[in-house]
């Protein structure tokens, strides 16, 4: 970061995932012939899906067979639109992003990489009135306030969701400074589950030692870098 595209290009080979994301946040080695074969993966997409899948106990009540959103226009949110259509079984994938050309690229550049045909860009919080809830959101913004009549707008529609009488799980991606976010407030005090954006650095990060080391992790060691991660986030409260 902030190179994740322009190091793609002096790669030997990137694994599905970093190829069909158009991003690598992880560079390793392997040897073949006694050449060094330099490799790129990306392990944003499972450190969504983990955040997800080990913070809730209900998958199949709470986004299983729904839609789900993601808010944001960058790598982040084509990392969560992989994850949640490829690995978290979800119906529709909503989007919502301040910058419409953004959001047009997002979805073009995950149409091509086929994993992009259930996305709809949603552009008035009119038109959330006849959308069904969404179970799973991925926000994928900086926290600050709306300055621009688009950033303005862009909040209406994901307040309009969080509004919504069925609620769900929000992964709230943001954690610098601070993973308290305007949004994670807004959605905690709506009744949705809200999952801290240390969350997914945690597992990403698991699965970037797997790449480095060649070895599985036991879930001892994983449960220790949860807690060290969570002493930070409490010490930053």
């Amino acid at each position: 970061m902030p190179n994740k595209v322009a190091i793609m290009p002096y790669l030997d080979e990137l694994t599905e995932e970093c190829r069909d994301i158009g991003a690598c946040n992880t560079l390793f080695i392997r040897e073949e012939n006694g050449r060094r074969i330099f490799c790129g993966t990306n392990t944003d997409a499972i450190g969504i899906r983990e955040a997800f899948y080990k913070n809730v106990q209900e998958p199949d009540r709470f986004f299983h067979n729904r839609p789900a959103l993601v808010i944001g226009g960058g790598g982040a949110a084509r990392s969560a639109v992989y994850a949640l259509g490829k690995w978290m079984r979800v119906t529709t994938i909503y989007l919502v992003n301040r910058d419409e050309s953004e959001a047009k690229a997002v979805i073009n550049d995950c149409s091509k990489s086929g994993y992009g045909a259930s996305l709809l860009h949603v552009k008035t919080a009119s038109q959330v009135t006849g959308l069904e809830a969404p179970g799973a959101i991925v926000a994928c913004i900086p926290n600050f306030e709306p300055q621009t009549q688009q950033e303005i707008l862009a909040r209406e529609i994901n307040e309009a969701f969080l509004d919504k009488e069925r609620k769900g799980v929000i992964l709230e991606m943001c954690y610098n400074p601070t993973p308290f976010t305007h949004l994670e407030a807004s959605a905690r005090g709506k009744g949705w589950q809200v999952i801290l954006g240390t969350e997914a650095l945690v597992w990403q990060g698991i699965e970037q030692d797997k790449y480095w080391t060649q070895m599985p992790i036991d879930e001892v060691v994983q449960r220790k870098v949860q807690l060290a991660v969570a002493e930070k986030v409490i010490s930053r409260s």
